[in-house]
């Protein structure tokens, strides 16, 4: 059974499309990446999931239960954890106040685990709260009653970069217990870290699902080389090279062909220095988002789907809001 499961999801605000015909698949026991930047549909297709608006047209499931129905989802929820991007909080309650009245809604598994390993001064009113510490304590309640599912938008937000790598630690092991994560994000290190799969979203639509050492892969490699003597853009014609700059006898460019047939076309060369190493994640990132006057960027965009031209507006983060579980 998958753990999500969406066909023809689509969400207008108004006139305005968030989220277009949207099909897409989770799978138990994996921590999926739905990556886009700020108004591109992913908390409006969260929220979706989660019952807090109404599809206006297609369906979604959430542990094999149907979004859309609200008894099914209030079974659904009995195994879902949410970890919003902004938690909303009372600041008059402390957090050990918050943590009780949760356990009494939803049931407390291991709060005493995640309070030693996250540390929020439980103790302090929430208004005292740094954004990081609000954050910590939604770490702990969205885990505290042992979920099966947990969704999580913008989940690092505010935490320090010490707290994020001890979140991913987190994140990496309750993958290895069999749960499974959706995972919104627009920092793409974060991906690298933790998702086996990746979605990415673009003016509401899926414009590219696959492993994320498989996008990565077809994203090509960042290759520099000096030479002895001038360069022209001609001696780089070859089949897979896009974002070339010239710079006397330095060369920098993305290659998506094969290494075989770069490597045979560089020993016409005198070499003084070569590097190949992977394309930075923004780079991956700018083949969907970017503009397409590199040869490169439009050619990886089109395979990715991106000829299927455009979807209409983006939704303005402000109509898609954040919510609380």
């Amino acid at each position: 059974m998958s753990a999500i499961e969406t066909t023809g999801l689509t969400k207008y605000y108004g006139d305005t499309r968030a989220v277009a015909d949207l099909d897409l698949t989770v799978r138990e026991g994996e921590v999926f990446g739905f990556l886009g930047p700020n108004g591109a549909g992913k908390t409006t297709t969260i929220r979706t999931l989660l019952g807090f608006l109404s599809p206006t047209d297609g369906s979604a499931t959430v542990l094999g239960r149907d979004a859309t129905d609200e008894a099914e989802l209030i079974e659904a929820k009995r195994h879902i954890g949410y970890l919003p991007s902004d938690p909303g909080f009372d600041d008059g309650v402390t957090g050990r106040r918050l943590i009780r009245y949760h356990a009494e809604l939803k049931g407390d598994e291991r709060s005493a685990e995640l309070l030693e390993q996250f540390d929020p001064p439980v103790e302090r009113e929430i208004g005292e709260y740094s954004r990081g510490n609000k954050q910590k304590l939604a770490i702990v309640l969205a885990f505290m009653h042992d979920p099966d599912l947990v969704v999580m938008d913008e989940p690092t937000s505010g935490l320090d970069p010490l707290m994020q790598d001890r979140f991913y630690e987190f994140v990496r092991g309750e993958r290895d217990r069999g749960k499974t994560m959706f995972f919104s994000s627009h920092i793409l290190s974060e991906v690298r870290k933790v998702c086996d799969r990746v979605g990415i979203i673009r003016d509401g639509s899926l414009v590219a699902l696959e492993g994320v050492e498989e996008l990565l892969d077809r994203s090509g490699k960042r290759v520099r080389v000096s030479v002895e003597g001038a360069l022209d853009a001609d001696d780089f014609d070859l089949a897979g090279v896009g974002d070339l700059e010239l710079r006397d006898g330095d060369a920098s460019f993305v290659f998506t062909g094969e290494y075989d047939d770069l490597l045979g076309h560089l020993q016409g060369y005198s070499i003084r220095d070569l590097e190949i190493e992977e394309a930075p994640l923004e780079d991956v990132f700018m083949q969907f988002y970017g503009g397409t006057d590199s040869p490169a960027v439009s050619a990886r965009a089109e395979a990715a789907g991106e000829s299927r031209g455009d979807v209409g507006e983006t939704a303005a983060e402000s109509q898609e809001g954040d919510g609380d579980a």
